[in-house]
């Protein structure tokens, strides 16, 4: 209730202003729909409404995806009901396939053009059910259904184009600086072995994930905003690497005896007070003075590994502030970078497509066993509620979140619906009767703890009241479409409750498989783009992870130190490759050897067991390495090959622990 307050009562100018362009996006649509006398207008002034977004480049990805799946539903509903007009059973049963695939399909793309796979699956159940009793219309209706849905995406873009237009590339440099400076004080934690350099960790992989999902809206946001895009690939790529080094040098620490680190001791100060004041020219002289260290026999061998991984840390630390203000120059930086790639559990894709699917063929069979009027609109909002919500772990609260929506809306609508504006007469009343109520709406959707609430109430206030140049005047036609709504959602919520993911053991284990099958590829994996395509797959898997720790009991929160030690093995192993192709030294026999070998003990994973089972590749990989003339490069590569044995150890005995334990 004190979200809402504020939204209406005190809200910010930046809501005012998404609130009154949302409204005359939405006006435009639905002057420009009846001016031209659609069959039903209201479809595009919804349009209008749910894509509309703070910021253009938003709205304009948002569209473009939505007039996709619009596209593709309406094929996919031309062709079922070619097929399958005359059994009514088997169209229901398609539909409801098809709807459970779009969902899976969703669920497997983790980017902002999943959306169109959520359009493509509940336009068929828009565009079909209402022509299932005339299937000779459904071309007409396909069309009309097209024309006010792409109305509603042109209305919409234009406002926001012309009136406060708000660019994501300008949002985006913020987000890049913000992004930088976790950066930095994610390495400085994880140097000096803070104790909340795990949950820091957390948060940067998060702001990672959130600054690449950004970047995707500013693509289209004119040259300058694909360059920014671009560039912002190279600066997470670089942070990334930043974080695997920072991490790699703790670990070379820990191994370290007393006198190493009570001598290299001051070289961390330094090290970590450099990257406070983020200076290059300072950066540049102490990596210099890191490199000539490294070089001293004297220190000994672990201590050289440590300098020389310190070294390397404050080379990516200059190549992030470099790609930094490559991001706030709009120029693109010398290294290419590709996407974070992201983890697919098509298992798990399978569940929530199977509850999408359910909950429409369970309304499908109470439509077919009692023919009641209104269940086709009750089918098409479950449809449109499962598309939207089924690959949510939150579905539930969500549903809930859009029933009270629907709670707010019943009212409001029946007093404009039924009667004011039998009342009123004019485009202008109209506008009148429908904009207050639509404008409270769109200042909460502003608000995003209370913006699924709002949306519905915006989107189900016009499905009640149904403006179009014909109004419907009709108590009982009202209290049946609000009841198909009720019955349609609470329907969708019912079937997000009994299916759904209730054992975090078993999505730990998948997450598990899925860390070990990528860290076995990444042996054999092409250098170009291996260390964005293993990290976001990994910061992923660590934030579905970490949003079931608190779930899990004790004895089983080592599926987040499994991701962790996971995460630690694929950083040494990338460490190891790039430092090798470094020195030339990649292509052997005994290289070849041992990264087959880590390609099997990956894929058996970790136990008590198979603890020595690196040894032997390793020490045959040391002996090529110590054979060669001393480099720099070549003493990192020795390195990277300790301390991959070290944690592998370190995993297995975890593992022991567990085992033993349960």
């Amino acid at each position: 209730m004190r979200d809402t307050l504020q939204a209406v009562l005190a809200p910010s100018s930046l809501a005012l202003q998404f609130a009154v362009k949302t409204l005359l996006g939405a006006g435009l649509a639905l002057w420009c729909a009846l001016r031209f006398e659609l069959e039903q207008p209201q479809w595009a002034l919804m349009t209008a409404l749910i894509v509309a977004q703070p910021l253009s480049g938003m709205v304009v990805q948002k569209g473009l995806a939505r007039l996709l799946g619009t596209l593709v539903g309406t094929f996919m509903a031309v062709v079922c009901m070619a097929l399958f007009a005359q059994a009514p059973g088997l169209f229901l049963l398609a539909l409801a396939t098809w709807l459970g695939l779009c969902t899976a399909a969703s669920t497997l793309l983790r980017s902002a053009w999943s959306y169109a796979f959520v359009l493509a699956g509940y336009t068929v159940a828009i565009i079909a059910l209402p022509a299932l009793s005339q299937p000779l219309l459904v071309f007409d209706h396909a069309v009309a259904r097209c024309t006010e849905i792409c109305l509603g995406i042109l209305c919409a873009t234009a406002v926001n184009a012309v009136l406060w237009p708000q660019r994501v590339e300008r949002q985006l440099v913020q987000q890049a600086r913000a992004a930088w400076q976790s950066g930095l004080d994610t390495a400085q934690a994880a140097l000096s072995g803070k104790a909340e350099a795990r949950q820091g960790l957390l948060q940067m992989l998060g702001r990672i994930v959130a600054v690449d999902a950004q970047r995707e809206h500013a693509w289209f946001e004119g040259t300058r905003g694909r360059q920014r895009a671009r560039a912002m690939r190279g600066l997470s790529r670089a942070l990334l690497s930043l974080l695997r080094i920072a991490r790699a040098v703790a670990r070379q620490w820990a191994i370290l005896d007393e006198h190493d680190a009570e001598t290299l001791a001051p070289w961390l100060s330094e090290v970590e007070a450099t990257l406070g004041r983020a200076d290059e020219a300072e950066l540049l002289a102490l990596r210099e003075r890191l490199q000539a260290a490294a070089r001293d026999q004297a220190v000994g061998a672990a201590p050289q590994y440590c300098l020389g991984r310190l070294a390397v840390l404050l080379l990516y630390a200059i190549e992030a502030g470099r790609a930094l203000a490559a991001v706030e120059q709009g120029r693109l930086t010398e290294r290419a970078a590709g996407a974070l790639s992201s983890h697919r559990d098509y298992a798990l894709a399978l569940v929530y497509g199977l509850r999408s699917g359910l909950a429409f063929l369970a309304l499908s069979a109470f439509w077919l066993a009692t023919a009641w009027t209104s269940a086709g609109g009750a089918m098409i909002l479950a449809a449109v509620v499962c598309s939207l919500f089924a690959n949510r772990e939150n579905a539930v609260q969500i549903g809930f979140s859009f029933i009270r929506g629907i709670a707010l809306a019943i009212p409001v609508a029946f007093f404009v619906g039924q009667l004011l504006l039998p009342q009123w007469s004019g485009f202008p009343l109209l506008c009148l009767a429908l904009g207050v109520p639509l404008f409270f709406g769109a200042l909460c959707m502003a608000k995003p703890a209370i913006g699924a609430t709002a949306t519905s109430f915006c989107l189900h206030f016009i499905v009640l009241v149904g403006p179009q140049n014909g109004m419907r005047f009709d108590v009982a036609f009202f209290a049946n479409e609000a009841l198909g709504m009720l019955v349609g959602v609470g329907c969708a919520v019912l079937a997000f409750r009994l299916i759904g993911l209730r054992n975090p053991h078993w999505h730990g284990r998948r997450l598990l498989r899925a860390t070990l099958g990528d860290l076995g590829r990444l042996s054999q994996r092409a250098l170009a783009g291996a260390d964005t395509w293993f990290a976001g797959r990994m910061a992923d898997r660590l934030l579905q992870l970490a949003r079931h720790y608190p779930a899990l009991p004790e004895v089983a929160r080592s599926r987040w130190d499994d991701g962790l030690l996971g995460l630690d093995l694929g950083d040494e192993l990338l460490h190891l490759r790039f430092t090798l192709a470094a020195a030339g030294l990649l292509e052997g026999e005994a290289q070849r050897r041992y990264f087959q070998a880590l390609e099997r003990v990956f894929q058996q994973g970790p136990a008590a067991a198979r603890m020595d089972a690196l040894d032997a590749p390793g020490a045959a990989l040391l002996a090529t390495l110590r054979a060669v003339p001393d480099n720099d490069a070549g003493r990192l590569a020795e390195g990277a090959v300790l301390q991959l044995q070290h944690s592998w150890r370190q995993w297995c005995r975890q593992r022991e622990d567990i085992d033993g334990l349960a």
